[in-house]
């Protein structure tokens, strides 16, 4: 398990970077920087960063819920 003092140094750099989305501005940021990582990471589910796509979706997810509406078919 990492100290806090590690976890602040690994932090720092991401910081402003992973973050809940609370306007459209964060929204598009998180959206381009996943489709980033889709294009290097793929399907492979090995890979190293295959985790902060699960957590960059799961905060693009949110956003949605919260601020777009469903279409209506």
């Amino acid at each position: 398990m990492l100290s806090i003092d590690e976890t602040q140094k690994l932090w720092q750099p991401l910081a402003n970077r992973l973050i809940i989305p609370q306007d459209e501005a964060d929204y598009q940021r998180l959206v381009e920087w996943l489709d980033q990582l889709i294009d290097e990471v793929g399907e492979n589910e090995q890979h190293p960063l295959a985790s902060l796509m699960d957590i960059l979706g799961v905060l693009i997810e949110h956003y949605e819920n919260e601020h777009i509406p469903e279409l209506q078919v």
